[in-house]
């Protein structure tokens, strides 16, 4: 507590050079300091959280449910690795294909297959009834009138925004379809259909890569529900 006084007096009685000496010294101290301030890392900044929106907003008519039979939805499988987390991943088509990167401070609210599988799930469910793959034989016989309903099985395999050029990009979705049957001795397949589709994004960043993203997961949704129609 008694330095700074002896400093102050020790600076009064000193020559004019020497407080000139001690001005400087101070000057560089604070110069210093702030920089030290200045220095420090800031905030942390929190990545922000997509998915594909709410969907439908207002009640949709089930009526129509009863002239489709029920349908079982397995989980999506994936290829591994990168899809199997909720990084929003762009790819360089124009520089390095093969490429796969992640935005920094973009994620999606769960892993792509989820979402897909959730909205997919929603679609489906205006036109039909729609149980979960596995959850149990005598519930979904009870929805099928005693017959095991068929089973849609998934393999996500493109979740990403493709940039064509530094100026272009799209939102691109590539899905395996497959369509079972559950018999006694196993399953029975009775159609596959590969799917790919893409829509233009609206900016070159990752909400652009968003949108566009959904976009095409809503067309590709739309393609699985007509072919399902049309196989007998």
């Amino acid at each position: 507590m008694n330095a700074c006084p002896i400093t102050i007096k020790y600076i009064a009685n000193s020559s004019r050079s020497e407080r000139a000496n001690w001005h400087f010294c101070l000057i560089v101290a604070a110069t210093l300091l702030l920089g030290a301030c200045s220095a420090l890392p800031d905030k942390p900044v929190r990545a922000a959280m997509y998915d594909f929106g709410p969907g439908p907003v207002s009640a949709q008519a089930t009526t129509r449910q009863a002239a489709q039979p029920p349908l079982a939805l397995a989980d999506i499988s994936t290829h591994g690795g990168v899809l199997d987390n909720q990084s929003v991943l762009y790819r360089l088509a124009y520089a390095n294909a093969q490429q796969l990167q992640p935005y920094s401070q973009a994620r999606w609210s769960m892993p792509p297959a989820q979402l897909v599988r959730q909205r997919l799930r929603e679609t489906l469910s205006r036109s039909r009834p729609v149980l979960n793959a596995g959850e149990g034989p005598a519930l979904n016989r009870g929805a099928n009138q005693g017959v095991l309903p068929r089973v849609l099985q998934l393999e996500l395999e493109e979740f990403s925004h493709l940039f064509e050029s530094p100026s272009s990009s799209v939102g691109l979705i590539r899905l395996r379809a497959t369509l079972v049957e559950t018999t006694p001795s196993g399953e029975k397949l009775l159609a596959q259909r590969n799917i790919a589709v893409s829509r233009p994004a609206p900016t070159g960043n990752a909400a652009g890569g968003v949108v566009a993203l959904t976009a095409a997961t809503d067309a590709a949704i739309e393609e699985i529900s007509q072919w399902l129609q049309q196989v007998p």
